[in-house]
């Protein structure tokens, strides 16, 4: 049952301190987030260490801007920092995937004022439901036992003291404590996966069983506790089969290959190695093979991996994707070296000099992965071709595509794929005057 004193031990298993602890709660404005508002500012071991942050998305008019007025005025009303993103022009969101941009866009901004307010702790109101719907859509994609554990109750400084709490708790303390709140009625639709189940599959489970939900927070405390076992002796294993950790980890090729399957993907994923098709060729693969993810180049040697881990000048973030923003025009040429962020050279061996005409080019100019569908007008080819198979016909390897990076104008046509070839639309011409240079 949820009440004030379960709540605040809650908060206490999961931050040890939580009287000692700065927080920033991300609050939407509906019947969860404003009831940990509400417990938030009721506990007195707080002393006030804790900032509000709502995003206005704008995506259902005049509704957004009343979920924001709800927190808002909780927030005046009680003295609460409050801290705002309104979604504007400038955000440009995308024609598919509108639940990530929306993600990745929160998670930005929370993590920015946690910066700048020093708040030590992110909160979240996911519930157990929330648990649920996450167990199912793990299932569904085969995610192991890592995802079938669920969401993390404390997850890299992200606490969420509600996890344990079903939906009708939650919704009963709101109506006991008279909380305002508000329903975001898009939720009833069905068109996105999570809805669906929220909507159509959890009820039926429910309508099952009374007691589904507490059998099912147990089945989720077995499976981590199983988890955490698997995990040791992952570890044991991997400690066996090591056989240095000085400037480069090497480990025992035919060790590591003699063991199943699932210890074999545990441990090299540690290294950014998640695919199976990747995993087998690792102990195909010639000596002086290499392969690379994001942090580690892998070095075939003999009997021995060899992970060494790259020295990236900066990590590309979300917010490092923008390449130049505009262009000054009072200017003839301006050139970006990518190099300062990606290695377009690594995968390929090329090195590249792209020049465009910047009249033709519409800003910002961004470097992102490949999307389902992209396609450019590759110089010496006629026509247009999908980027797909101008990798099959490059013959790419899979761990080459992965790395691969496009430029993309403003409205997220292709201008190039790097290091490989430029987009023709936008090459210098006779009469082109101002040359925006790309190496």
């Amino acid at each position: 049952m949820l009440t004030q004193l379960s709540f605040q031990n809650q908060l206490q298993n999961l931050t040890t301190n939580p009287e000692k602890e700065s927080y920033l709660l991300a609050v939407s404005g509906g019947a969860d987030s404003m009831v940990l508002l509400h417990l938030f500012n009721a506990l007195q071991i707080l002393n006030g260490t804790f900032h509000v942050a709502h995003i206005n998305y704008k995506l259902r008019g005049k509704d957004s801007d009343l979920d924001q007025k709800t927190v808002e005025d909780f927030c005046c009303q009680n003295n609460i920092k409050f801290h705002l993103y309104e979604v504007s022009d400038k955000d440009k969101k995308p024609e598919n995937s509108i639940q990530l941009w929306a993600r990745e866009l929160r998670y930005r901004f929370f993590k920015q004022i946690q910066e700048q307010e020093n708040l030590g702790f992110l909160v979240t109101a996911h519930h157990l439901n929330d648990q649920l719907e996450t167990f199912i859509i793990n299932l569904s994609k085969a995610s192991g036992i890592n995802g079938l554990t669920g969401i993390p109750a404390n997850d890299n400084h992200i606490v969420r003291p509600l996890l344990n709490f079903s939906k009708d708790e939650i919704y009963d303390f709101a109506q006991e404590n008279k909380i305002k709140f508000r329903e975001d009625l898009s939720n009833k639709k069905s068109d996105y996966l999570r809805n669906k189940i929220r909507n159509e599959i959890v009820p039926k489970l429910l309508e099952t069983n009374d007691h589904f939900l507490e059998n099912f927070q147990k089945s989720l405390f077995y499976l981590n506790q199983t988890k955490n076992f698997v995990h040791q002796q992952i570890e044991k294993t991997e400690n066996q089969i090591l056989i240095s950790n000085l400037e480069n980890i090497i480990v025992d090729k035919k060790k590591l290959h003699q063991e199943s399957d699932l210890v074999k993907f545990e441990i090299l994923k540690k290294y950014g190695f998640k695919k199976s098709e990747e995993i087998q060729k690792i102990f195909t693969a010639e000596t002086g093979s290499s392969f690379y993810s994001l942090n580690y180049q892998l070095i075939i040697n003999r009997n021995e991996l060899i992970f060494k881990e790259l020295n990236r000048k900066t990590e590309i973030t979300e917010e490092e994707l923008i390449v130049i923003q505009s262009f000054d025009f009072n200017e003839n040429t301006i050139e970006i070296n990518l190099s300062e962020r990606i290695d377009p050279v690594q995968e390929t061996g090329k090195t590249f000099q792209w020049e465009f005409d910047a009249e033709k080019l519409t800003f910002p100019l961004q470097i992102r992965k490949k999307k389902e569908g992209d396609y450019f007008y590759p110089i010496g080819m006629i026509g247009k071709k999908k980027i797909s198979k101008f990798f099959k016909d490059e013959k790419l390897s899979i761990l080459a595509k992965e790395k691969i990076w496009l430029l993309t104008d403003g409205n997220n046509a292709v201008l190039g794929v790097i290091p490989l070839r430029q987009d023709k639309r936008y090459i210098l011409t006779e009469k082109t005057q101002k040359v925006l240079r790309i190496v």
